[in-house]
């Protein structure tokens, strides 16, 4: 008699839950919700932008409560690791930073490249002041033109780091050790200028901008709309 009443409590229970608690988990299942998603390979250090992501709608079931679901929290941050298509994001892998200059050269690729310069006097590297992420415009001097311009192509370039004449990067110099060159991050187009002022003119580097990275970006932005709109790369 036990043996029966404890197969048909069984019964009831197998019931329960096929009929009960089924259900219930097939519809969490189901349930849809939006979230970023990588759209393209995106690489350590890099800052992510609308193209890069996506939204798109996926099971909730299961699903880290963390998970990244709106791409304002997203864009203009930096990828702490590479990212790959199909991935969906957490705060662990944004930024708001991009750190420091060893992230920015890890970053490289596609049209970014890094090119050092010459800084030609304390005066004409903003008196040893300048840092790693600051925006600066590059204004030529032209000894056979007598004249001071600034290159539509250099208006915004960001400081990757500044470095002694013994190699050691600002951040790192821990005497009274002046930089002798600035390294820039800059695309194809703008290094072959800068190399060529550095044989023909002497530069000098104007801060333009230092603090919020977003802000500094939409600096960057505005020279890339330069070249989107025909300058070339």
């Amino acid at each position: 008699g036990n043996r029966t009443v404890i197969g048909i409590v069984c019964l009831l229970v197998a019931f329960g839950v096929c009929f009960g608690m089924a259900p219930l988990v097939s519809r969490a299942s189901d349930a849809q919700v939006e979230i970023v998603r990588v759209r393209q390979t995106i690489t350590k250090g890099s800052m992510i932008t609308d193209g890069d992501i996506e939204l798109v709608a996926v099971g909730a079931y299961n699903l880290p409560d963390s998970v990244l679901r709106e791409k304002n929290d997203v864009i203009g941050k930096y990828a702490t690791g590479d990212l790959y298509p199909g991935e969906y994001l957490l705060p662990a892998n944004l930024t708001s930073d991009a750190d420091n200059a060893a992230d920015i050269l890890e970053s490289l690729g596609g049209d970014q490249k890094a090119i050092s310069v010459s800084i030609g006097s304390f005066s004409l590297g903003l008196s040893g002041k300048l840092e790693t992420g600051d925006i600066v415009s590059v204004i030529v001097y032209s000894n056979q033109m007598a004249e001071a311009y600034t290159p539509p192509e250099l208006q915004y370039v960001k400081v990757i780091t500044s470095t002694t004449s013994q190699g050691i990067d600002k951040a790192d110099v821990t005497d009274h050790a002046q930089p002798a060159t600035v390294t820039l991050l800059v695309n194809k187009a703008q290094a072959e200028l800068l190399a060529q002022y550095e044989k023909s003119a002497s530069m000098h580097f104007a801060l333009e901008y230092r603090g919020d990275p977003e802000i500094a970006n939409q600096y960057l932005e505005a020279q890339n709309q330069y070249f989107s709109e025909g300058g070339e790369e």
